[in-house]
């Protein structure tokens, strides 16, 4: 009878913790910026034009269990577009381009994951740009991960996709004397992110208190 219901309790107890592991909340990773990179090129006459946005920040809710219960969560700021080219990165500022000023951001939000072979995963979700909202699908991979002594936990990705900047309201060009244009409509996109896990900080231990003098009142 006893070992009837110490097998029950065993039994239980392990339906109880395959349970709670299948339920497990995916870990948040923290976007690492001085260690990504994202990156565009278009082309520009003849040849890709390489550009990349430097000011960004986003969250990687990772789920290694079940990957399609991840998430991906980034904002960018518009105006720290850069080309090495001073001129050209202030007319990308400009309303012909992304309107910086009244456009500050450019987000993306998950809103499916889809594993495909290995750490490769399909990533849609709604990218929006001058407040124009269109779903994209970004081809990533999960580049590896691990516990990095004081760096913490972190994570590699890389990502690719491109998108027609006419669908976003970016239509600025100039068409050549052979009839062809500038610029090109499709922009190639480019990332490159290292995440880490965003992990509690932990309390400061008090301070120790302070010797304090007393004097003899006579």
């Amino acid at each position: 009878m006893i070992r009837t219901i110490r097998a029950s309790v065993l039994t239980i107890s392990a339906i109880a913790l395959a349970a709670a592991a299948a339920t497990a909340a995916p870990v948040a990773y923290k976007i690492d910026k001085s260690h990504s990179d994202v990156g565009f090129k278009v082309r520009h006459f003849f040849s890709k034009t390489p550009g990349r946005f430097s000011d960004f920040s986003g969250m990687i809710n990772l789920d290694e269990k079940n990957p399609s219960a991840s998430s991906v969560d980034v904002t960018i700021q518009t105006a720290s577009i850069q080309t090495n080219n001073e001129r050209r990165d202030n007319h990308l500022r400009s309303d012909d381009f992304f309107n910086a000023e009244k456009f500050p951001t450019i987000t993306f939000k998950s809103t499916k994951i889809t594993p495909v072979e290995g750490n490769k995963f399909k990533v849609d979700g709604d990218l929006t740009i001058r407040d124009v909202t269109k779903p994209v699908t970004l081809d990533a991979e999960l580049v590896g991960m691990g516990a990095v002594g004081q760096s913490g936990t972190r994570a590699g990705f890389q990502a690719t996709t491109s998108v027609n900047r006419k669908d976003y309201g970016v239509l600025w060009n100039k068409t050549l004397d052979n009839g062809g244009t500038m610029l090109d409509d499709i922009v190639y996109i480019n990332l490159d992110v290292e995440a880490v896990k965003d992990e509690p900080k932990k309390d400061a231990p008090p301070a120790a208190p302070k010797d304090e003098k007393t004097t003899d009142k006579k």
